[in-house]
C-alpha cells in the first residue's frame, strides 16, 4: 500500500502570525511531500511495500543498509504527527490528564516549558524535541535528524520539529523565539491528551 501524506487539520494560514501561510507552503507542501515521495520509491518492490509506516521504521531502525528508508519514512511520520501536535489558538496551560501527568513528572508545568525549550534549543543541527511517555511516565527528550521515538519504544504526546525549515523564514535563526511561539500560541493539548487515551477533559 502506498504511503501518502495526511491533509493538515487546518488551512495552511491558519497558524499565523505564529506559523506563516508560507513555511506551511514550503514545509508541508515540499518538505513533508518529498519524503513521501521518496519513502514509496524506496519501498517500492520489497517486502516493505506492504507495511505501515510504524512497521517500515521499526524494521529499518539501525539497519545501516537501510538508513535512506528510515529516514523518510520517519520523516513522514513525524512531521504528521507533528501537525497534530499544533492548533490555532492553542498553547498555554494544558488540561485533563496531562496537566497532572506534567506536574507529577516536572513539579510545575513551567518547568515542564522550561524542559521542552531547552531541549529544541540545544538539539545541535536538525531535529526534534518531545514529551514522550516512558513506563507510565512522563520525559523530555530530543532527536536529531529523522530519529524518532518510536524507534526506541517509546510512545509520543508532543513533537516540536526544530529542522531550519520548520522556522527560518519567520523567525530566521531565532529558534528560541519559535519555541516561545509554539508552546505559548500553538500546542494542541486535546491531541496531546488523545495520545494519552484521555479525552482531554475532566
Amino acid at each position: 500500500m502506498a504511503i501518502v501524506i495526511p491533509s493538515l487539520p487546518y488551512a495552511e494560514d491558519a497558524l499565523a502570525p505564529h506559523i506563516s501561510a508560507t513555511t506551511l507552503e514550503f514545509h508541508y507542501g515540499k518538505h513533508h511531500n518529498a519524503y513521501v515521495v521518496n519513502i514509496n520509491k524506496l519501498i517500492e518492490g520489497t517486502d516493505l511495500a506492504s507495511e505501515d509506516l510504524e512497521s517500515i521504521i521499526n524494521k529499518t531502525a539501525g539497519d545501516d543498509s537501510k538508513t535512506a528508508i528510515f529516514n523518510n519514512a520517519a520523516q513522514v511520520w513525524n512531521h504528521s504527527f507533528y501537525w497534530q501536535c499544533m492548533k490555532p489558538n492553542g498553547g498555554g496551560l494544558p488540561t485533563g490528564d496531562v496537566a497532572e501527568k506534567i506536574d507529577a513528572a516536572f513539579g510545575s508545568y513551567e518547568k515542564f516549558i522550561e524542559q521542552i525549550k531547552t531541549a529544541g534549543t540545544v538539539q545541535f543541527g536538525s531535529g526534534w524535541a518531545w514529551l514522550v511517555l516512558k513506563d507510565e511516565q512522563l520525559q523530555v527528550m530530543k532527536t536529531s535528524n529523522a530519529d524518532t521515538p518510536i524507534a526506541h519504544g517509546l510512545k509520543p504526546l508532543l513533537t516540536v520539529d526544530v529542522w531550519e525549515h520548520a522556522y527560518y523564514l519567520d523567525y530566521q535563526n531565532r529558534r528560541p523565539d519559535y519555541l516561545s511561539a509554539f508552546v505559548e500560541n500553538l500546542i494542541n493539548w486535546d491531541f496531546v491528551n488523545s495520545c494519552l487515551g484521555t479525552s482531554g477533559r475532566k
